[in-house]
């Protein structure tokens, strides 16, 4: 017989998450700036246009050290799921030096 303490202990937490419609409905990009500080990862998803020499951050998410190695891992994984049902995903860059795809001009950054 398990121990009304050691019942507690088994049970994980569960947390309902809310997606509302306009969250739902996703933002497209295909940049991603990443910048890191003692203290925080910020990720900065922008849409670059063709022929456009300005791009604008769609979205910026600040997460903790801990965070980012959770959604690394997290992403390794799916990443993972995903080439064993898809077959891999073609590279398309060297690390450190992004090919912008359609002649895009626009910042330098790891993607």
């Amino acid at each position: 017989m398990i121990g009304m303490e050691e019942e507690k202990k088994t049970k994980k937490t569960q947390i309902n998450i809310e997606l509302k419609e306009d969250i739902a409905q996703g933002t497209y990009s295909n940049l991603a700036v990443i910048t890191h500080s003692s203290a925080e990862f910020v990720i900065d998803f922008v849409r670059v246009m063709p022929g456009v020499p300005k791009a604008e951050v769609k979205s910026r998410i600040i997460l903790t050290p801990e965070h980012a190695k959770r959604l690394f891992l997290a992403l390794q994984d799916n990443i993972a799921k995903y080439e064993a049902a898809h077959g891999e995903i073609k590279k398309v860059e060297s690390f450190g030096s992004p090919v912008v795809p359609m002649n895009f001009g626009g910042p330098t950054a790891q993607a």
